[in-house]
């Protein structure tokens, strides 16, 4: 694609983000000063639709770009636009108030959903960090138990654990016993790493105890760390973009956004990289089934292990020069409240804004 292509390409992408209208050769000439004459902007839209970038709804209208050319928008041609100094300033006061992660997460969705005209979608993952306060199996059926876990964030996790021989009363109360003086400040798998150390250690009928523990709270961590969270904000604002006045359209992305497991599978692939992430509609109908397009970005605890991802979602044609720096500042000033709140940064730091490129 030669220069004049791209100059043409960029024009209409960012004119139809805008006016949600395909884009004719009059327009371009008229608003972005193309020194071509019309007849010149033609052909180089008529080549632009024979490369897969532009279609034409009908034979009178201008162009639209394909989901190829947002494409080609966002990789290489897109200019980000800065987070204004309002916006930063919401963010600092939305996540810099909230008095815990839960309340974070539902405030943040709240805001980032209202700045951006978009639904939110943010991602919890319930991973290492977490200590546990309490742990308990109680039993409910022949060969079933119901592992409680209380952890130090106020979450609670039950899970039914399968076993070919349930411990009695008096076996459980011991394992209860030896757990009071382990698990409190650790993380769940930490307890699994100790008891399972603690096997080689032990001897004669203490074995036997520590040994069943070990069982236990194995089948207790089992998933525990890939637990997920998804919580959503906005599904009205969908009723304001134009993409969805179809009906059929618009129950595909409600029925998405209803689909938390698949969501999971889409937020999950921002969490192994550092850098925002767009998922445009035909790619997420090949991770999810769904067709969404969606702006995310993963936050951290300080050692860089993700805590979860924060985004937008909504259809192709999205302000995605606005959306991607929003969502990596506020990606940005959730890491680094949750730094403050472990103790590792100073307070009233704000997020950064993203640079022009």
């Amino acid at each position: 694609m030669n220069k004049r292509e791209r100059s043409v390409l960029y024009a209409v992408i960012t004119d139809f983000i805008a006016t949600g209208e395909p884009v004719g050769s009059r327009t371009l000439t008229r608003k972005y000063g193309f020194d071509l004459s019309p007849a010149t902007i033609r052909n180089v839209l008529a080549d632009l639709e024979e490369a897969g970038y532009l279609t034409q709804p009908h034979t009178s209208a201008g162009r639209a770009p394909t989901e190829a050319a947002f494409r080609l928008f966002i990789d290489a041609l897109m200019r980000v636009r800065s987070v204004t100094d309002d916006e930063a300033r919401r963010i600092s006061e939305v996540v810099d108030g909230s008095t815990s992660g839960t309340s974070m997460l539902h405030e943040v969705g709240r805001m980032l959903s209202h700045i951006s005209g978009a639904p939110a979608i943010l991602l919890r993952a319930r991973g290492h960090q977490r200590t546990v306060v309490k742990l308990r199996f109680i039993a409910t059926r022949p060969n079933e138990l119901l592992s409680v876990v209380v952890f130090s964030d106020g979450t609670v996790e039950n899970r039914f654990i399968k076993l070919e021989e349930v411990p009695t009363d008096t076996q459980l109360e011991r394992v209860h016993n030896l757990l009071e003086e382990v698990v409190v400040g650790k993380t769940l798998l930490a307890v699994r790493e100790y008891f399972e150390h603690a096997v080689d250690r032990q001897m004669d009928e203490v074995l036997s105890l520590v040994e069943l523990s070990s069982t236990l709270i194995a089948a207790a961590v089992e998933g525990a760390d890939i637990a997920r969270d998804v919580i959503i904000s906005g599904h009205a604002r969908l009723l304001d973009q134009s993409e969805y006045v179809d009906p059929e359209r618009l129950k595909q992305l409600m029925l998405a956004l209803e689909d938390r497991e698949q969501l999971v599978k889409l937020l999950d692939l921002t969490l192994v990289s550092d850098q925002v992430q767009v998922f445009l509609g035909s790619e997420s109908t090949r991770l999810v089934g769904y067709p969404l397009s969606l702006v995310a970005a993963r936050y951290s605890w300080e050692d860089g292990e993700p805590r979860g991802a924060v985004g937008v979602v909504g259809p192709t044609r999205m302000d995605y020069p606005h959306l991607v720096p929003l969502v990596g500042a506020t990606a940005e000033a959730m890491s680094a409240a949750m730094l403050r709140r472990r103790g590792a940064l100073p307070a009233n730091r704000d997020p950064q804004k993203a640079d022009d490129s």
